[in-house]
């Protein structure tokens, strides 16, 4: 074929994907593991079969089924006929074929562990991989009860396992894309950041990867016990037992709308589910003591990855996003802002604020004696759910024998009239550079400012110089000078600018949240 229609040979049969005049070669919808559906079921990843010929790799795999939320379950439509060919991948490589030696940048998408798919325009890789010299690797992986409920009959942490899988396929065929199988990175963001974090903890993908970048990383991973309870909650909705057998007989694309029905009325499950009974997230990777033995800071700290790189970080109003969503933003109240530091706030002396009235409110009121309702919500929400779990990972990286690199987005969007700041969600356009339509025009408005330009270029940068093994371009984090770097039009090194939430975090222990009754 010419060179508009480069093929490369896996180990599983050949494939054909599309080049444009300058750009990489992509290749699209590959399979790396057989559809988990039928007798397949809610089970671990499987191999996929070889095939003769060659297989057209233009176009991405369907997504798993979706949560409504955001209107994804219209998105995963694709699979409509219900093939559940969901766990596929995608290549961009400036130099296909063996030889090349690239370094290999592997993209896990965010999405709360509910949605998310890698074939959303933002997580386009053409622009990182011809502006940056690496191979781009994006992926799906079983999401929602498919992926992640803890369900009798099935192994714990499916939507793991199929990351695990994806990443044993780029060890066996990225060479013949141009890449270096010894040099790849796996980069993910707020789910996909929490999956980075399960990763380093997981006897599983140990050799998988060198170095790692979490980004606004979710800092929820239930315990065993809380999972088999949330999960009964699901199967409850649909008259069901929480088990293979039983719910095996639904058809993938209804139970997500199930596990909506729960998310709707978590709070009414506030005496056994404690602080995650305030929250809409119904889903977690679970401590279930064999794929994921222990919580990522517990694992970092005890030195299970003191041999990968780590770069990790957030923004500086990650919960800025959430309030314009559910419109909250510039309406908080003192009374939801009480509410919030009760629930969120970590208890005096402890660090175990659980949503049942331990958290200490009046330390935050101190710590921040000029801020108003709205700034302490967003900020112990922030802090509890991104900001202070992403900085505890770093930590524990270093007293593990490691080494990480920590960094906090400054720079306010300008989209929404500037509203929503440095929120959750900005930092993912900004590394793929790309700043036009979809959500990026939301962020960044229908003409890009060339800031924002300017940002992303350093941004990639950094990125892509971790990748290859340079190093971000900043000090690695110590716990005596906290030196990180703040990303903003003028980009600079200081001290970590969130010291006071930092402070007030210092006692409390992340790990897996448990059940309470």
């Amino acid at each position: 074929m010419g060179a508009d229609e480069p093929e490369v040979r896996t180990a599983a049969g050949v494939v054909r994907g599309t080049r444009a005049a300058a750009g990489p070669a992509v290749f699209r919808g590959i399979p790396f593991a057989r559809p988990p559906v039928g007798a397949l079921r809610f089970g671990a990843p499987r191999p996929v079969p070889g095939w003769d010929g060659v297989r057209k790799a233009v176009a991405y795999g369907p997504p798993p089924p979706q949560s409504s939320a955001f209107g994804m379950d219209a998105l995963s439509s694709g699979d409509a006929t219900g093939t559940g060919d969901w766990l596929t991948l995608n290549v961009w490589t400036p130099e296909p074929g063996p030889g090349a030696g690239l370094p290999v940048m592997v993209w896990v998408h965010g999405g709360a562990y509910t949605i998310g798919m890698s074939g959303l325009p933002e997580y386009d890789g053409g622009r990182l991989a011809r502006e940056g010299g690496v191979v781009v690797v994006t992926l799906n992986y079983r999401v929602g009860i498919e992926g992640f409920a803890l369900i009798e009959g099935a192994p714990a942490n499916r939507g793991l396992l199929d990351q695990v899988a994806a990443l044993e396929w780029v060890r066996d065929n990225i060479r013949a894309f141009g890449g270096d199988p010894d040099r790849v990175t796996v980069v993910g963001q707020s789910a996909g950041g929490g999956s980075v974090a399960a990763l380093l903890a997981m006897p599983l993908a140990r050799g998988l990867f060198r170095r790692a970048v979490a980004q606004s990383m979710q800092g929820t991973f239930f315990s065993a016990e809380l999972a088999a309870d949330v999960a009964g909650a699901f199967a409850a909705e649909l008259g069901l037992r929480p088990t293979v057998d039983d719910l095996g007989t639904v058809d993938p694309r209804r139970l997500p709308a199930a596990a909506d029905a729960v998310g709707a009325k978590m709070e009414r499950f506030a005496e056994r589910w404690g602080v995650l009974a305030h929250t809409s997230i119904p889903f977690a990777p679970v401590v279930d003591g064999e794929v994921l033995p222990v919580a990522p800071w517990e694992a970092l700290a005890s030195g299970a990855a003191r041999d990968i790189d780590l770069v990790v970080g957030h923004t500086r109003d990650e919960y800025r996003l959430f309030t314009a969503l559910d419109g909250t933003l510039g309406e908080v109240t003192a009374a939801q802002a009480t509410e919030a530091l009760r629930v969120f706030a970590p208890g005096t002396g402890t660090g175990t604020g659980r949503g049942k009235g331990s958290g200490d409110g009046e330390a935050y009121r101190d710590a921040f004696p000029d801020a108003g309702p709205e700034e302490l919500y967003e900020r112990v929400h922030a802090d509890w759910l991104f900001r202070m779990p992403s900085v505890h990972l770093a930590e524990a990286q270093i007293a593990g024998g490691g080494r990480a690199h920590l960094y906090e987005l400054t720079w306010g969007a300008p989209g929404m009239g500037g509203g929503l700041g440095a929120c959750h969600g900005l930092d993912v356009p900004l590394v793929f550079g790309n700043l036009s339509g979809g959500l990026p025009a939301i962020l960044f408005g229908q003409t890009p400012p060339a800031e924002a330009e300017g940002l992303s270029a350093r941004i990639r940068a950094a990125w892509t110089g971790f990748v290859a093994g340079e190093g971000p371009g900043w000090p690695a984090y110590d716990v005596e000078r906290r030196l990180v770097q703040l990303f903003d039009v003028t980009s600079t090194v200081a001290a970590y600018p969130e010291e006071a939430s930092r402070g007030l975090w210092r006692g409390h222990v992340f790990g897996a949240l448990p059940l309470e009754g």
